[in-house]
């Protein structure tokens, strides 16, 4: 790792070249030269950049992790003990990309020794370029965990972000508060800006704030919860919304407490509802089934995720894998949608449907098969006589890939790269639920199941053999409905869409017996 104006051969040279740096107290070099330690101020917390430069002159004049004190202007030092020993004077050399992705997120963090501890393992890269493949090393196992408490921060901010809409003499704006637990504001502007590009908003924090006025980003220093507004016009529509998708039936309190922690409630209007919700739940489920026209299968449903509960390995190992899909980065769709989408139903379910992706209502629910597409499903599935409360619904891509037109986001197919990479995440589904047969709805979900490019038309009369050995039945998404623009078209393929799915009914019944 060199410095773009070449190796130094001095550590003085970085007070040379960079005056901003504090003063020189001294240094412990690779041949053994042993004064005081060197200090280096890096401008703001967050600076990826600025630690960066420093760190690649730092290992290329040789000097020990164990001789650095980093600063942040405004704070106070860390220091970080205990690393290599000092070693001989590096040449120019690369680190592995992980390293870089890894530090840009560790050094979001609020943990004042993280400058120090990326440097000890930058140092340690550069005679071990394996080294962060030992996942039992004390040193990567801490920056590895700092670098997933940022994105876990980053995640809570994507979801828990509430914008309330001012009025000024230069027009609307959208203004919100936050508070991360780390710092993470800059990092994460991007998101909103692709997200909300055509609006002007502020998203204001007690670390420093951020404007967009639809064309430029701009930084304003803290604020605090009094500096954003109460409330606005829209909001009591919003709460309407989230009150009539909040479904009794799926309410697991502790899970829903360490996905929304309380610390963020008194910036979102909805959790007002939460306490009176949660206290009807109950009342609301029974209602729920009394009203149900499959008031059988819905108690029974109800009964049978029920007796899942207690002490069941099931529940804890799906539970575990809803929490680590929602930090999922395998692919860049996790920058683009507000949250991850996963499945939903009984693990018992004899029949698994999986779809494409979530649309921009699923995205913003948190849920699969709600928006417009989902009604038709909901519709298809009880004129053939299946109760979607004992199946199990999920999709091949777990995030919502959009393109924003005006304030619209518009769906957008997701490519084969991103259907690979969260192909993983509906075989672990499917791999705990074990369904009798699993239902492909579209061209995207075949290939997700199966692995190659399937022709619904071809695919659509007989059942595919998945490699565990099940069946995958395929048709059509409901979607594809919807975008049918002649009257007598479009119903006769929604009937056949039906006559697909009473077919699927007699064949999990008879996989049942």
């Amino acid at each position: 790792m060199s410095d773009a104006n070449g190796p130094l051969d001095n550590p003085a040279d970085l007070f040379d070249r960079r005056p901003r740096y504090g003063a020189r107290d001294g240094v412990l070099l690779s041949d053994g030269t042993q004064s005081d330690p060197l200090r280096i101020t890096l401008e703001s917390p967050d600076d990826f950049d600025d630690w960066r430069d420093a760190a690649r002159k730092l290992v290329a004049a040789g000097v020990s992790p164990m001789s650095v004190v980093w600063t942040v202007v405004g704070g106070d030092a860390d220091l970080f003990g205990g690393a290599a020993p000092a070693a001989a004077a590096a040449a120019s050399f690369s680190v592995p990309r992980q390293f870089v992705d890894l530090a840009k997120a560790a050094i979001c963090h609020s943990d004042p020794e993280r400058f120090a501890l990326l440097y000890a393992l930058l140092w340690r890269l550069r005679s071990n370029r394996q080294a962060l493949e030992d996942r039992a090393d004390p040193l990567v196992n801490r920056v590895e965990k700092l670098a997933k408490e940022v994105r876990r921060d980053a995640h809570k901010m994507h979801a828990f972000v509430r914008f309330r809409e001012v009025s000024g003499d230069e027009g609307g704006r959208f203004v919100a508060f936050f508070e991360p637990d780390h710092h993470i504001v800059r990092r994460e502007a991007g998101f909103f800006v692709r997200r909300f590009a055509n609006m002007r908003w502020s998203i204001l924090t007690p670390e420093l704030s951020i404007h967009w006025d639809g064309t430029t980003l701009s930084e304003g220093p803290g604020a605090t919860r009094a500096d954003a507004p109460e409330g606005d016009p829209l909001e009591e529509t919003w709460k309407t919304y989230y009150a009539s998708i909040f479904n009794p039936a799926r309410l697991k309190k502790k899970a829903m407490l360490k996905e929304m922690p309380k610390k963020y409630w008194r910036n979102m209007p909805e959790t007002s509802l939460v306490a009176p919700l949660i206290a009807g739940a109950r009342a609301r489920e029974l209602e729920m089934i009394e009203r149900s026209g499959a008031q059988d299968g819905m108690a029974e449903a109800l009964a049978s995720e029920r007796r899942l509960e207690p002490g069941s390995n099931l529940r804890a190992a799906w539970e575990a894998l809803l929490a680590e899909a929602r930090q999922c980065t395998r692919c860049d769709l996790y920058k683009c949608g507000t949250q991850t989408v996963f499945g939903e139903g009984p693990l018992d379910a004899r029949i698994l449907f999986v779809g494409e992706q979530p649309g921009d209502q699923e995205d913003l629910a948190g849920r699969p098969f709600i928006g417009p597409a989902g009604q038709l499903f909901d519709a298809s599935l009880q004129a053939a006589g299946i109760d979607r409360a004992q199946t199990y619904v999920t999709n091949a891509v777990k995030h919502f890939k959009f393109e924003a037109r005006g304030k619209r986001r518009i769906h957008s197919k997701p490519d084969a790269g991103e259907i690979e990479a969260c192909r993983w995440w509906q075989e672990q589904e499917r791999g705990l639920i074990k369904p009798s047969l699993t239902v492909a709805l579209g061209a995207t979900a075949a290939r997700s199941l199966t692995g190659k490019t399937v022709t619904i038309s071809r695919a659509r009369e007989a059942p595919l053999v998945l490699a565990d050995g099940s069946e995958c039945w395929v048709t059509v998404h409901p979607s594809f409905l919807l975008r049918i623009p002649e009257a007598d078209r479009k119903a006769a393929e929604r009937a056949r869409f039906v006559e697909d799915l009473k077919r699927i009914r007699t064949r999990a019944a008879e996989l049942a017996d």
